[in-house]
């Protein structure tokens, strides 16, 4: 079995909780800068995140506005994965998805992580 540099930061918060919802995006920009392979998988209200404008107005203190941080981690490299059994019932299509971000199934994830990728929750 191959290992892999694939770091994924699963993120479960939305604007309601802007610090939660940001940390996953830093971490992940940390991350891509550093060269590894970065994902943030969002699953329950995150999912909202990766569609377009899902970031608009989220801002927590201390940090920059979540908008700056996922457009940085894209241009980094990183990729945003939405859980797809969270989407589903939230009505979040493709065609409303975000730059960088793309619905998938548990099976590619639990896909990733059995080739050696790290999966962190960090709130």
């Amino acid at each position: 079995m191959s290992m892999t540099n694939k770091l994924i930061f699963n993120c479960t918060y939305g604007k309601e909780d802007p610090e939660r919802a940001s940390l996953p995006f830093v971490a992940g920009n940390v991350a891509a800068a550093a060269g590894q392979e970065a994902i943030v998988f969002c699953t329950v209200d995150a999912v909202w995140l990766g569609t377009k404008g899902g970031t608009d107005g989220i801002a927590a203190k201390g940090l920059e506005t979540l908008s700056k941080i996922y457009s940085d981690f894209i241009a980094k490299g990183g990729k945003v994965w939405l859980c797809g059994a969270c989407t589903k019932p939230r009505g979040i299509t493709e065609e409303l998805l975000a730059n960088g971000a793309t619905i998938v199934g548990a099976a590619k994830l639990v896909e990733e992580i059995a080739l050696g990728a790290k999966a962190t929750n960090l709130t």
